[in-house]
C-alpha cells in the first residue's frame, strides 16, 4: 500500500506544451531518490496552510483520501481532485461553504468543477498499469531473452511467453490499455531507469526500452534481492540507455583475445587430433570474459585472483591465455615419452589435472597481481583458500590481502550437484565468506549426452543462487560484447557488495563430451544446427570489420602472429625430456621447502613445552580474562575443576588440547578449529568461547588473551553441512604450512556425508595433484551402547586407504625411520589413549618438516574418565609422541612369565585393564597399545614381540570383527614376527551395523570380548 500510495502521488496529467518542455529539458537528479515524495502541482506559496507544521496533516489528509475519496471532508475532496487535475495555483483550494440557502448555488458550482476534471481515477490506473508493466520485465523479461546462440533451445526450457511481457499489442489488454495508449506520455517510478535524463515517455518507447534492456543478449534476474539499493544498482547499470558502449581499443583488445582463445584450440586439434583435451569450442569467449573479470577487479583493488574450474571446458585453454602457463610446458605433456623429475609423482591427467601458480602484471595498474588455479572438481568443493580480505598469518607477519575467487562450473553439475548448495549457504557466514565469489557457468546446454530438461526441475541451472540473493546474469556466448558488459557488471557487483555473483554462458559444445566422443548418437538435431553454426570469432571479426574498427590485414595479421607464437612454443617443447612438478603447483610455500621442493630435515624436534608455559596455558584456560562477565554457574564449576589439575600437574583431554593449541599460537601458528558445536564441544568440554550470562552475544575466546605477540585463534561453529565444510577448510589448509587447520565431526560417522572430500581429495591429495596438506579430521569414536549411529567412525575405511603395503617389512635400521614412514605414507592415522600422547600428536603435526593429512579418532567417555589423566611429567621438554605405549607394569618386569600379549588401541584399553586387574591377571597378560596405526610402527611392535618369547599374540578390539582395525593389523603384525605365530582375535563378531543401540546387548558383547582376551586356553583348539 505504501508502494501505491506513494507512486499515486506523482502522477498527474501533462499538457502538450509540459510534454514538450519535459523531453527539452534534463531530468532533475533529484528526483532519483529512494525517498516518498509528493508532487503538488499548486505551489506552496499560493497554498498558504501547506506551510509550516500543517504540511504534515495535509499529507496525512492525502494518503486517507487515496484509500478512499469519501472519507475526508467534501472541500478536502475538492482540494486533492483540482489538484490532481492541474488546477492552477491559488484556484485548487475553495473555502468552506457558508450553511445558508446560498450556498447551494456554491455548492453546485463546485460539483461542476469536480465533473469537468479528466477521469482520475482511470489516469491513476494506467500510470499503475505502466508502472506493473516496467516491474513484469524487470521480473520476467530474462523468459523472453534471445540467449541460445543456436537458436533452438529456450535457457530456461520453456517457450512460452509470460503474459504480462508486451510481445505484440493485443497483450496490452492484460493491463487494460490498448493500443491508443502506445502514444500517451506516461511519468516514470524512481524503480526504473529506462528514461536516462528523461522523466516521463510515451508506452510506445517505454516497451523499446524495456525489451533492449531486458530482452535482448542479457537476461537479468534480480528482483529476488530483497535489498532495495542492490535492486536499484543493477536496474542501474542495466536499463540506463546507452551505457553498455565499448571504445575501439576496448574492442580490438575483446578481438585479439577471440583470436587467442580460438586459435589454442585449432592449434592443438592439428597437433594432438586423437587426443583428448576437453576443448573450449562453442565457449571461446569464457577466455575474454575471464580475463575482464581479472581486469576490472584488479582495477578495484584486488591483490590475488584464485580461480577454481573442472577439468572439461576449455581447462588448457584457460591455463594458457589466462593463467598465462607456458605454452611449451602445456604441449610437452603430451609427450608419452615424457619423465617425471621430482620424487614424487601425480597419478592424474597431467594436462588438465594440475593447478598453476602465476604472479604477472595487469594492464590498469602498475602492479603485480596472482592467480592461482585449484584442481579441478576439487575447486567445486572448496573455496577455503578463496577467502577475500582475508588474513593470514604466514610466516609470523601479518598480511593483509585483497582476494577474490573465481569458480567456473558447467551447467549440468551447477544444477545437480548438492555441494553447490552447501557451498552457496557458506557464502555470508562469519568464519567462512570470501566476501564474493564470482560464478561462471559454462553452459553448453547438454550434460555429457543429457539433456537438460531430464538434468533439472528448475528452469535454469543456476537457480541454486537465488537462495543467497546472488544476482545471476544470463548472457548469450555468441554477442562477445555483452559477454564483456555481463563480466564488468559482475566484477563490480562483487567489489561494490562484497556477495556472489553468476555469470551464465549460454553457449554450446562443438564437438562431444571430449573430442573422441560421438554426439551425434543422442542430440542429433542440436548437432546438426551446431556443424552450420559460424564460429564466434568469425562473427565479431566480421562486424569489427563492418564497423571499420580494424581491418582485414590487421585481423589476418592478429591470427598469423599467434599463430607463429604457438609454433615456436611447440617447436621448444620437443627439448623438454623431464616434467617438474613445481611448474604445475598452485599455491607454492614459498621457504618451506627446498628450493628443490624436499624437505629442510627429516627430523621432527621434541614436541615437550616447559613447565612453565603449560602451568600459563593451564591458568588461563581455568579463567576469564575479561572483567565484568559473568559466565554460566556450571562453567565456573568446570574452570575451577581444571585450575585444581593445572596445581596438580595433570591434564584431562580439553586441557592437553588446550595446551597444545595455546603452545602453538605462541609460536606464531594460526590455529582454525571449525566443525558442528565446536566452540563448546558435542560433549560439553572445550568451553572455548565464553557467553556473558547478562549481556546478548558478548563472549570471549581465552586463547586469543594468552600471549601479547600471538597468532590468532579461529574457532567457528559451523553450518550443519560436513561436505561443504571439510571441502573448505581443506581449501584454507592449502593455503599456508604453518597454519593448523582442524575439522571435527560431531560424531565419528558424521564424515560419511563428507567421504567424497576424504575419498577424492585429502587422502589421495598429494599423489594427484602434488600438493601436501597437513588437515586435521578429529572423528569421536567409540563403541558406547548409543547405536549404530552415534559410535563408529568407521577407521577400517581410512585404514584400507593406507598406502603401504602389509606384506612388506621395511628396513627397520634406516636412520630417522619414523620420520621417514610419515614423508612416504599418505596420512597418519592415530587413536590416543592419553591426553599427553593427544597433545604431541597435535604438536607434532607442525613441527614435522612436511605436511600429512591426520585422522584422529577421539574419545567420549574418556573425556572425563579419571583414568585418562596425563601427568605434567609427560609434556616436558625431551617428550616425544609414542607410537607404541608398551606395557609397564608386573607382566613387563618378568616377560618370560607373561602367556598373552594383548594389542589393542584407544578407549578398550581401559576396559582391557581393569578387566585384567579385577582377575589377577597383570602377570601373565601384557597390554601394548598402538597408538599411531598408519604409518604402522613396525620397529616398535617388533621388539615388543621379542620382549615376551613365550606369550601368544592377540589383537582385542571393541568394533566389529569385520570393521574397526583387525584386517589392517593382522597382516602387518604377522608380517613384523615373519609369520612367526598366529594373531588372534579378541573382539566383537562380524555385522553389518556397526554397534548395538541395546544397552544390555551392548554389556553382553563387551563381556564376551573382554572373556576372550583373558581366557588364555580359548585359543588352543584352533592352533
Amino acid at each position: 500500500m505504501f508502494h501505491l500510495r506513494t507512486c499515486a502521488a506523482k502522477l498527474r496529467p501533462l499538457t502538450a506544451s509540459q510534454t514538450v518542455k519535459t523531453f527539452s529539458q534534463n531530468r532533475p537528479a533529484a528526483a532519483r531518490t529512494f525517498q516518498q515524495i509528493r508532487c503538488y502541482s499548486a505551489p506552496v506559496a499560493a497554498e498558504p496552510f501547506l506551510s509550516g507544521t500543517s504540511s504534515n496533516y495535509v499529507e496525512e489528509m492525502y494518503c486517507a483520501w487515496l484509500e478512499n475519496p469519501k472519507s475526508v471532508h467534501k472541500s478536502w475532496d475538492i482540494f486533492f481532485r483540482n489538484t490532481n487535475a492541474g488546477a492552477p495555483p491559488g484556484t485548487a483550494y475553495q473555502s468552506p461553504l457558508p450553511l445558508s440557502r446560498g450556498s447551494l448555488a456554491a455548492v453546485a458550482h463546485a460539483q461542476s468543477l469536480v465533473e469537468a476534471q479528466p477521469n482520475v481515477d482511470k489516469l491513476v490506473e494506467d500510470h499503475l498499469a505502466v508502472q506493473s508493466l516496467i516491474r513484469a520485465y524487470q521480473i520476467r523479461g530474462h523468459h523472453v531473452a534471445q540467449l541460445d546462440p543456436l537458436g533452438i533451445l529456450d535457457a530456461d526450457l520453456d517457450s512460452s511467453v509470460p503474459a504480462d511481457i508486451i510481445s505484440s499489442t493485443d497483450k496490452l489488454g492484460f493491463y487494460g490499455l490498448d493500443e491508443s495508449d502506445l502514444d500517451k506520455v506516461f511519468h516514470l517510478p524512481t524503480t526504473t531507469f529506462i528514461g536516462g535524463q528523461e522523466s516521463a515517455l510515451p508506452l510506445r518507447e517505454i516497451i523499446r526500452r524495456l525489451e533492449m534492456a531486458y530482452c535482448q543478449h542479457i537476461g537479468v534476474e534480480f528482483m529476488f534481492i530483497n535489498d532495495l539499493e542492490q535492486c536499484q544498482w543493477i536496474r542501474q547499470k542495466f536499463e540506463t540507455p546507452g551505457i553498455m558502449q565499448f571504445t575501439n581499443e576496448e574492442k580490438r583488445t575483446l578481438l585479439a583475445r577471440l583470436v587467442r582463445s580460438t586459435r589454442f584450440e585449432e592449434f592443438l586439434q592439428r597437433k594432438w587430433s586423437s587426443e583428448k583435451r576437453f576443448g573450449l569450442e562453442g565457449c571461446e569467449v569464457l577466455i575474454p570474459a575471464l580475463k575482464t573479470i581479472i581486469d576490472k577487479s584488479s582495477e578495484n583493488g584486488v591483490d590475488y585472483v584464485i580461480m577454481g574450474m573442472p577439468h572439461r571446458y576449455g581447462r588448457l585453454n584457460v591455463l594458457a591465455n589466462v593463467i598465462r602457463k607456458e605454452l611449451e610446458q602445456i604441449f610437452c605433456q603430451f609427450d608419452s615419452k615424457l619423465e617425471a623429475a621430482d620424487e614424487v609423482t601425480a597419478s592424474g591427467r597431467w594436462k588438465y589435472h594440475l593447478g598453476m601458480y602465476h604472479a604477472g602484471s595487469i594492464v590498469y595498474r602498475q602492479e603485480y597481481i596472482t592467480l592461482s588455479w585449484a584442481r579441478p572438481k576439487l575447486s567445486s568443493f572448496y573455496c577455503g583458500d578463496t577467502d577475500g580480505k582475508k588474513t593470514f598469518w604466514i610466516w609470523g607477519l601479518l598480511w593483509c590481502l585483497q582476494v577474490m575467487s573465481i569458480l567456473l562450473h558447467g551447467d549440468a553439475a551447477f544444477a545437480g550437484q548438492g555441494i553447490v548448495y552447501e557451498t552457496f549457504h557458506l557464502s555470508d557466514l562469519p568464519s567462512y565468506t570470501t566476501h564474493g565469489t564470482v560464478h561462471v557457468v559454462v553452459n553448453n546446454q547438454i550434460g555429457f549426452t543429457t539433456d537438460p530438461r531430464m538434468a533439472r526441475s528448475s528452469p535454469y541451472p543456476t537457480d541454486v543462487a537465488r537462495v543467497v540473493n546472488a544476482p545471476i546474469f544470463h548472457v548469450n556466448s555468441d554477442d562477445p560484447e555483452a559477454v564483456m558488459y555481463v563480466c564488468k557488471v559482475a566484477a563490480e557487483w562483487r567489489s561494490t557488495f562484497h556477495k556472489d555473483v553468476v555469470v551464465d554462458l549460454v553457449c554450446y559444445r562443438r564437438n562431444g563430451h571430449n573430442e573422441m566422443d560421438e554426439p551425434m548418437f543422442t542430440q542429433p538435431l542440436m548437432y546438426k544446427q551446431i556443424r552450420k553454426q559460424k564460429p564466434v570469432l568469425q562473427k565479431y571479426a566480421e562486424l569489427l570489420v563492418s564497423q571499420g574498427v580494424v581491418n582485414q590485414p590487421e585481423y589476418e595479421e592478429e591470427i598469423s602472429k599467434y599463430d607463429k607464437i604457438c609454433e615456436e612454443a611447440f617447436a621448444r617443447s620437443k627439448d623438454e625430456k623431464i616434467l617438474h612438478i613445481k611448474h604445475w603447483l598452485d599455491s607454492p610455500w614459498p621457504g618451506f621447502f627446498t628450493l628443490d621442493g624436499q624437505p629442510r630435515s627429516m627430523s621432527c624436534p621434541s614436541t615437550g613445552l616447559t613447565e612453565d608455559i603449560l602451568t600459563h596455558i593451564g591458568n588461563v584456560a581455568s579463567s576469564v580474562p575479561v572483567e565484568n562477565f559473568t559466565i554460566h554457574g556450571g562453567l565456573s564449576r568446570i574452570l575451577k575443576t581444571r585450575g585444581e589439575m593445572v596445581k596438580n600437574r595433570t591434564v584431562d583431554w580439553a586441557l592437553a588440547e588446550y595446551m597444545a593449541f595455546g603452545s602453538l599460537l605462541k609460536e606464531g601458528i594460526h590455529i582454525r578449529l571449525s566443525g558442528q558445536d565446536v566452540e563448546r564441544g558435542t560433549f560439553s568440554h572445550r568451553h572455548h568461547v565464553l557467553h556473558d550470562q547478562n549481556v546478548d552475544k558478548r563472549t570471549c575466546i581465552p586463547m586469543n588473551h594468552l600471549w601479547p605477540n600471538q597468532a590468532p585463534y579461529t574457532v567457528c561453529n559451523s553450518s550443519l553441512s560436513e561436505y561443504g565444510v571439510l571441502g573448505f577448510e581443506l581449501g584454507f589448509a592449502m593455503a599456508s604450512p604453518n597454519a593448523l587447520v582442524l575439522w571435527e565431526a560431531q560424531f565419528g560417522d558424521f564424515h560419511n556425508t563428507a567421504q567424497c572430500i576424504i575419498d577424492q581429495f585429502i587422502c589421495p591429495g598429494q599423489a594427484k595433484w602434488v600438493r601436501q596438506n597437513g588437515i586435521v579430521l578429529l572423528l569421536p569414536h567409540g563403541m558406547e551402547g548409543m547405536g549404530p549411529e552415534h559410535s563408529s567412525a568407521r577407521p577400517e575405511r581410512f585404514l584400507q586407504m593406507c598406502n603401504d603395503d602389509p606384506d612388506v617389512l621395511p628396513d627397520l635400521k634406516e636412520a630417522n625411520f619414523d620420520i621417514n614412514q610419515l614423508y612416504d605414507c599418505n596420512w597418519v592415522v592415530v587413536n590416543c589413549s592419553t591426553p599427553g600422547n593427544f597433545f604431541h600428536v597435535l604438536r607434532r603435526q607442525i613441527l614435522l618438516p612436511f605436511r600429512k593429512p591426520l585422522i584422529i579418532f577421539t574419545p567420549k567417555s574418556l573425556l572425563r574418565h579419571p583414568e585418562a589423566r596425563s601427568s605434567f611429567d609427560e609434556m616436558l621438554p625431551g617428550t616425544h609422541f609414542q607410537r607404541v605405549i608398551p606395557e609397564d607394569g608386573p607382566a613387563a618386569q618378568n616377560p618370560e612369565n607373561v602367556k598373552r600379549l594383548l594389542f589393542c588401541t584407544g578407549k578398550v584399553y581401559y576396559d582391557l585393564t581393569r578387566e585384567r586387574k579385577a582377575r589377577d591377571m597383570v602377570g601373565q597378560v601384557a597390554i601394548t597399545r598402538i597408538e599411531q596405526l598408519s604409518p604402522f610402527p613396525f620397529d616398535l611392535l617388533l621388539k615388543e614381540v621379542q620382549k615376551y618369547p613365550n606369550a601368544e599374540l592377540a589383537w582385542c578390539q571393541e568394533e566389529h570383527k569385520n570393521q574397526g582395525y583387525y584386517d589392517y593389523v593382522k597382516p602387518r603384525l604377522r608380517t613384523t614376527i615373519s609369520r612367526a605365530k598366529p594373531v588372534w582375535y579378541a573382539g566383537r563378531d562380524p555385522a553389518a551395523a556397526p554397534a548395538t543401540g541395546n544397552k544390555k546387548t551392548h554389556l553382553t558383547e563387551l563381556q564376551r570380548l573382554l572373556d576372550t582376551a583373558f581366557d588364555l586356553d580359548v585359543f588352543k583348539n584352533f592352533s
